[in-house]
Formats: structure tokens, C-alpha cells, sequence
């Protein structure tokens, strides 16, 4: 990231925490819960084992880990969406702790944690390599990270592309997406870990309704899509619009009124040095 004052930082980090409070990502959340607690399950989780899902979001992965018994911690920038998270997490009565915290900035004393978790939220942070300094930190020696980050290969690598064509990006922000590149998944996490894991996976997108249905979906209750479509005009709205329904229909492998689209993203298995 270029050099940024304070204030330009400041301003940034509340765009963001702004953008993902939008909508009600609570809603998209339930229909990658299932791909969640697979990813769980491929985890060495045990019994009173310390987990901490980093931009926990409602709680997908966090709430699995908790099932088996593990002390899990959760941390998110969005308070909204740890609201949810808590909500869940009394409906099964599970005893966990989600606390509003910065994944460059994690509020937890350095190796606290046996395990460190992410999917589809560090990946988000402005500040890749603060995020990896602060996965590492928080983990003991001999722990495990877990990431799992969508791919520019990939369905939302692609969604991500047009939206970009319609509104450009922050500016001095590496894209979200390198966090699914091998390379700079190696570079970023491989000095502080052994045994690196770089796994390629597919998360199947199953709604019950149509391609025609989904862009409307996204843009009432996905943070990012409807702030992009709230800086254009109504012309640049409808290409929008149009453009990812188009995606939407292409890759739907779905019949009638379903949407069934796999979307690729980089799994990453790595022992705390």
C-alpha cells in the first residue's frame, strides 16, 4: 500500500467498516455456511483448543469450530454483523466471544491462539501484510492458520473484475484477490510457517431463484455490491446490472427458477513456525 497520512487512513477504514455494515450480509452469509463448515472439518480441531476466526462476519466459521468443542473467539470490524453472530451462537447455546476487532490490529496477546481462521474476511483488509504479521503473531508456535480467499480465476474473481470496470477500486489498496494467488500467499505467510498448504477448492453458489433474480439480491443485501451501485448514475446502474447477470447466467448450471454456480477459491494450510 503507498504511503497514506492518517487521516486518509482513518477515512478509508471507516468507508469500509461503512460498506460492510450495509445491507444485511447475514443474508448472503447463509448461503456459504455449508462450504464454512466443510472448511471446519478439514481443521485439526480438538476439544478446549483456543480458535480465533479473524473477520469472523455472522459467525460461519466460528460457530462449527465451537460445535466441536472448541474456546472460540471471534473479532469483525462490522458490529452488525457480530450482533448476528452472538444471536446464533445463544440459539445454540454455544458460549463463545466475538469482540470488534481490526484484523491489522487483533486485540489478543501474541500466541494466544491454537488455531487463527479466516474465510473470505482478512482478505478484505486494506493492509495484506499487516493482516499476515498479525495471523502469525496471534498463533503459537506450532498452531495452525487457515485462510480460505477467493481467486481472480474464479466466479467472484470475475464478478469482482466487472464490477471494477464500472467503479473503480480505492486507489494504494493491492487487490483483495492476491490473497488467492499461490505465489503471494507463499510470500506473504511462508517465512513465519512450515508445512504451507496451498489448496485450490469450490464453494457452489445454490439459490432458489434465477440468474434474472440474483443482481437485485446482491444489491439489497451485499455491502460492497450496493455501494458500487450507489456511485453510479441509473445508465451506469443498468450496465451494471446487466453485465453481471450476464455472468450469472453463464456460469449457472441450473435449471428453472435455481442458480447453481461453483466458485473457485484458494485454501491455505500452514504450522506457525
Amino acid at each position: 500500500m503507498s504511503a497514506t497520512s492518517s487521516d486518509e487512513l482513518q477515512q478509508l477504514k471507516q468507508g469500509l467498516c461503512a460498506t460492510w455494515m450495509t445491507g444485511d450480509f447475514g443474508k448472503i452469509a447463509q448461503y456459504t455456511a455449508g462450504e464454512a463448515a466443510t472448511f471446519v472439518d478439514r481443521l485439526p480441531i480438538k476439544s478446549g483448543m483456543k480458535v480465533l476466526d479473524v473477520a469472523c462476519g455472522t459467525g460461519n466459521l466460528a460457530i462449527p469450530a465451537a460445535r466441536r468443542g472448541a474456546q472460540v473467539t471471534g473479532a469483525d470490524i462490522a458490529t452488525n454483523l457480530l450482533a448476528q453472530a452472538r444471536q446464533r451462537a445463544s440459539a445454540e447455546k454455544l458460549e463463545m466471544k466475538f469482540d470488534e476487532g481490526d484484523a491489522e490490529h487483533l486485540p489478543y496477546q501474541d500466541g494466544g491462539f491454537d488455531l487463527v481462521m479466516s474465510m473470505f474476511g482478512a482478505m478484505f483488509a486494506p493492509r495484506p501484510e499487516l493482516v499476515a504479521a498479525e495471523l502469525l503473531r496471534v498463533c503459537r508456535p506450532g498452531g495452525t492458520i487457515a485462510m480460505a480467499n477467493w481467486t481472480r480465476q474464479g466466479f467472484v474473481g470475475e464478478s469482482f473484475a466487472i464490477t471494477s470496470k464500472h467503479v473503480s477500486p480505492p486507489a494504494n489498496i493491492p487487490p483483495p484477490l492476491l490473497w488467492g494467488d499461490e505465489a503471494v500467499a507463499r510470500q506473504r505467510l511462508g517465512k513465519g510457517t512450515s508445512g504451507l498448504t496451498l489448496t485450490r477448492q469450490v464453494l457452489q453458489f445454490d439459490y432458489p431463484f434465477p440468474p434474472s433474480e440474483m443482481v437485485p439480491f446482491f444489491r439489497q443485501y451485499f455491502g460492497p455490491t450496493s455501494v458500487a451501485f450507489s456511485r453510479l448514475n441509473a445508465q451506469g446502474q443498468a450496465a451494471l446490472a446487466a453485465d453481471l447477470e450476464h455472468l450469472w447466467t453463464k456460469h449457472n448450471k441450473a435449471t428453472g427458477r435455481r442458480t447453481l454456480v461453483d466458485a473457485e477459491y484458494l485454501q491455505i494450510m500452514a504450522t506457525r513456525a
